[in-house]
């Protein structure tokens, strides 16, 4: 099958190349709905350090989206069928390491070409039907969602069971989806929510509390807390994290930094505290992720609020169109409605 990939050949310019793929016991899927993600920005934008660019570059980017199945040569899907496509590659399996941490998994839109073509050829396993009647625009970030069910399920295993208060640093897209299914997963536990933004903390309905950062000092302490900042927030948010939290607690990493972040060891040892690093995701986590649509609606309502702009894309212009809308967005993802 011949199929048009687009392509980031350098900072801020996209090429279409075509390529010829098998597609014997495989199933096509063509995208309709991509959300970009803050990696594929730097990507875009260039920010990443130059030896890193010079070394993935040209490549498609995108590693969150879902589309309509063509053909599957294997009988699983059928034609018309909605699904999310799963990024990760994995090309071997480890008794201990789960597929998202194999240093030999390809992942797409990192090294590897992502959702921007015509037609995504995956096996079957890569593929995870969708409930119907789902809105396409919310599931089009379903990946993002599924790093943080991965996280929590991580963190239910990992920490003790005094869950009263669970502290969120951060009040971004991550902080948002973190904070919304710890609030589905741990019913009976406070959820309480520290950001820099008092506007963006008012979308936070579901939390049972929300703190400005600069104004802690009479907030009672939580027994775990996860670290969504990320970024240049990610320094102070671990910082206040060790401060805010009660001792044995688990600390939960899920903000990217692109430099490295001084940590309190001695208050970390002092307290006995857990910190732990998760990132992306597997297919028992997009299949939890998708259970969780099915059977709670009302958190894909939930999520609806981080729907930002919508751009068609129909022609290779409109890809970087996309691009710098979403460099201007306060918050929220930015969905392509896929036209390729």
């Amino acid at each position: 099958m011949l199929n048009t990939v687009y392509r980031l050949v350098a900072p801020r310019t996209f090429e279409p190349v075509v390529v010829s793929q098998d597609t014997a016991g495989k199933v096509v899927v063509r995208p309709t709905h991509l959300s970009i993600c803050n990696a594929d920005q730097r990507y875009y934008q260039g920010t990443r350090d130059r030896a890193v660019l010079d070394r993935k570059l040209p490549m498609a980017l995108i590693h969150e989206g879902i589309g309509r199945v063509v053909s599957d040569g294997t009988g699983t899907f059928r034609p018309g069928d909605r699904v999310v496509m799963l990024p990760n590659a994995p090309v071997e399996q480890d008794e201990f390491i789960a597929e998202n941490y194999l240093r030999t998994s390809r992942f797409c839109g990192s090294g590897f070409d992502g959702f921007m073509q015509e037609a995504m050829v995956l096996p079957p396993e890569r593929v995870v039907l969708l409930p119907s009647g789902i809105d396409p625009e919310v599931a089009a970030f379903t990946e993002l969602v599924s790093v943080a069910t991965h996280a929590i399920s991580r963190f239910d295993e990992i920490a003790h069971g005094r869950r009263s208060r669970i502290g969120v640093w951060g009040d971004g897209n991550m902080g948002y989806i973190v904070s919304l299914l710890l609030h589905m997963r741990f019913p009976d536990a406070q959820i309480v929510v520290f950001g820099r933004n008092e506007s963006k903390l008012h979308d936070f309905t579901f939390a049972d509390e929300t703190h400005l950062v600069d104004d802690v000092t009479e907030v009672e302490l939580v027994d775990h807390a996860f670290e969504c900042a990320g970024g240049e927030g990610s320094v102070a948010a671990i910082e206040q994290i060790i401060d805010r939290i009660n001792p044995e607690g688990t600390v939960s990493l899920l903000g990217v930094s692109e430099n490295n972040v001084p940590i309190n060891t001695r208050m970390v040892l002092e307290k006995g505290l857990r910190l732990f690093g998760s990132s992306r995701s597997g297919r028992e986590d997009f299949e939890r992720t998708v259970a969780l649509y099915r059977e709670h609606p009302e958190v894909v309502d939930y999520l609806g609020a981080l729907v930002g702009d919508v751009v068609g894309a129909r022609q290779v212009a409109d890809l970087s169109a996309a691009f710098e809308t979403d460099i201007r967005k306060p918050m929220g993802k930015t969905v392509i409605k896929w036209d390729m």
